[in-house]
């Protein structure tokens, strides 16, 4: 690994097969340009991200809600139980040096907006749009070429 940084990947636990592919391709894209993948380590985006990751050879942590290790998809190698549901936001987040937002429900916008709180850069592929700081993306090369400006 080039670099010990997180990138962290957020989006819903939930998605259609386009979101999925466009999470796969940001997991691949962290993990080959040398960075480790942060998310919530559950369903829909963050299993494809880190999906993505782990098949290009990258560390994948899952910061996980519940009190077990059992919700963690089958991609994460570093689980964290934290037993605080959706206020382990805040540590995916904070342990992050980017954050790219793929699509996403109303986690996804929580931890985006703890991005803009915190000052971690914030990066939206087909996400939300309503703080000026997120930076909007169009692919997942764009979205990962965002988040490295920022924190090289």
């Amino acid at each position: 690994m080039k670099d010990t940084r997180l990138i962290g990947v957020v989006g819903s636990s939930e998605c259609d097969a386009e979101t999925k592919a466009l999470a796969y391709a940001v997991g691949r894209g962290i993990a080959g340009a040398g960075y480790g993948l942060v998310c919530g380590g559950r369903g829909g985006v963050m299993e494809a991200a880190c999906r993505g990751a782990a098949e290009a050879g990258g560390l994948t942590v899952g910061i996980l809600p519940g009190e077990s290790a059992a919700g963690a998809n089958p991609f994460v190698q570093l689980k964290i139980v934290t037993g605080m549901g959706v206020a382990r936001n805040a540590i995916i987040v904070r342990s992050a040096s980017a954050v790219i937002a793929v699509a996403g429900g109303s986690g996804t916008l929580s931890e985006i907006s703890f991005c803009v709180k915190l000052g971690v850069p914030v990066i939206g592929l087909r996400s939300y749009d309503v703080f000026p700081e997120i930076i909007q993306a169009h692919t997942p090369e764009e979205a990962l070429a965002e988040a490295l400006k920022r924190i090289s």
